[in-house]
């Protein structure tokens, strides 16, 4: 998958075991691949368990770092990990096999950080006036025309020769591909449609992509 600024939960989900493990935490995407690859054993197990999924409740929010509760037979706070100690978590006592000679934790690490996590995702239909093939995407909220276009590459791999417009006032009219849709004029109705109880499935957004006579090389 190429690297893009924002993922979809679908995106994320993709990239669901050792050999290629993605998660995210607050919004931000992790890909851990080499680091698991680096570190097989116990300790990359409850990574790759929850591979391609969000495990923000395992981190506080506000400080970053792994949540910690108190251990009642001791008085003092230690990590909280239910699913398990993982890679760069100290043990609960102290040991002379820990080591931390790792530098940054990894949820600290800007290097690991693909992109984030889409705040809302929404679904658009791409109809190529050439084909009249019509697909339905979905999308991130954030993205760009120019990036949902990359989206669409899979199924159209001309699209960059393509210019996209969309219905405006009886007429066909060219879109900004350095907008997202909303800052196009194309709303996501989604939340009023649920609060007429309509079922959006029976309506999602139209953009026409009318072909340039002019191919990109494939």
């Amino acid at each position: 998958m190429a690297k893009r600024r924002f993922y979809t939960p679908e995106d994320l989900a993709a990239h669901n075991c050792a050999k290629d493990i993605w998660v995210s935490i607050n919004y931000k995407v992790f890909d851990l691949t080499e680091l698991i690859q680096a570190n097989r054993g116990p300790l990359a197990q409850p990574l790759i368990e929850v591979a391609g999924q969000d495990i923000s409740h395992w981190f506080d929010s506000k400080t970053g770092g792994v949540k910690t509760f108190m251990d009642p037979s001791r008085g003092v706070r230690v990590p909280y990990t239910p699913h398990g100690r993982f890679l760069h978590v100290p043990p609960p006592e102290p040991t002379a096999a820990w080591n931390t000679d790792f530098g940054t934790a990894w949820w600290l690490d800007e290097d690991l950080i693909i992109g984030r996590l889409t705040e809302k995702t929404r679904k658009v239909q791409i109809v190529n006036v050439l084909t009249h093939q019509t697909d339905l995407l979905t999308v991130c909220s954030e993205e760009t025309l120019e990036e949902i276009r990359d989206r669409y590459m899979e199924y159209n791999k001309h699209a960059q020769s393509y210019t996209w417009k969309k219905l405006e006032e009886d007429a066909f009219v060219p879109m900004d591909m350095e907008k997202t849709l909303d800052e196009n004029g194309v709303p996501d109705e989604s939340e009023e449609f649920d609060k007429l109880g309509i079922d959006f499935d029976y309506y999602y957004p139209v953009i026409h992509v009318y072909f340039n006579d002019d191919l990109t090389n494939s």
